[in-house]
């Protein structure tokens, strides 16, 4: 009877064990509920510092933008990524296409500010292009920062200057079609970023393109693909 009741125990003990394991397992794989953040490992950041009055401005236009305008831009996690990106490897081109309100753009502007560089941002909402306008003069950096307004399926075969990071964060069935056109003009170790790139809305034939060519190296994290042109 003592062994019986002894396994009895440790098979309960076994089985309480792999219990916690799979629902600790399902807790951390769980989709986001709608309005929490989904990115765990951010609760371990904390809001962006001001070093400056310029930086001050411009936080202060971001958080208008979130407050008020935060239609298709992308989270602030993945805004302040991009101005890492871009200033810790002195970018002197950024090419964005899809600017909605301006909210990626002035992130990548802060790091351009330091870098001497421009950012060309592509939309073709006009309602959304204005705001954006509008924005970019709040934040101080209509001289760093050109809005075309238009089909950038087409507009951005007036390109020629090479690229250091482009970015897509429009239509996800044009990645692919952004992608052929523009790589040829990313430099070699320079850098292509897509938003939203999830099982949901990434289009197959991109990712195939990013994955595949052996002269790219990629890696997918929260939802966001960094590509590097090899050198």
């Amino acid at each position: 009877m003592k062994n019986a009741a002894r396994t009895t125990i440790v098979v309960s003990t076994v089985i309480i064990v792999i219990s916690a394991i799979l629902l600790s397992n399902a807790l951390g794989q769980r989709p986001s509920r709608p309005g929490t953040d989904r990115q765990g490992d951010s609760q371990l950041e904390k809001p962006p510092i001001a070093k400056d009055d310029n930086e001050k401005r411009i936080f202060g236009v971001l958080e208008n933008i979130l407050r008020s305008q935060s239609y298709r831009n992308v989270p602030p996690q993945d805004g302040r990524f991009l101005r890492i990106m871009t200033e810790s490897m002195n970018a002197k081109n950024v090419i964005e296409i899809g600017t909605s309100t301006g909210y990626s753009g002035i992130w990548f502007g802060m790091a351009l500010q330091k870098t001497g560089g421009k950012l060309t941002t592509y939309e073709i909402d006009a309602q959304r292009a204005a705001t954006a306008r509008d924005n970019f003069k709040k934040a101080g950096m209509a001289d760093v920062i050109t809005l075309v307004e238009g089909d950038a399926h087409e507009e951005v075969k007036k390109l020629k200057s090479p690229i250091d990071i482009l970015f897509l964060d429009a239509d996800k069935e044009g990645y692919i079609d952004y992608l052929d056109k523009l790589l040829p003009l990313v430099r070699p170790g320079g850098l292509v970023i897509a938003h939203n790139i999830n099982p949901r809305m990434a289009d197959p034939k991109y990712m195939e393109a990013i994955t595949t060519n052996p002269n790219l190296e990629t890696i997918v994290r929260s939802e966001v693909s960094l590509t590097l042109k090899k050198r």
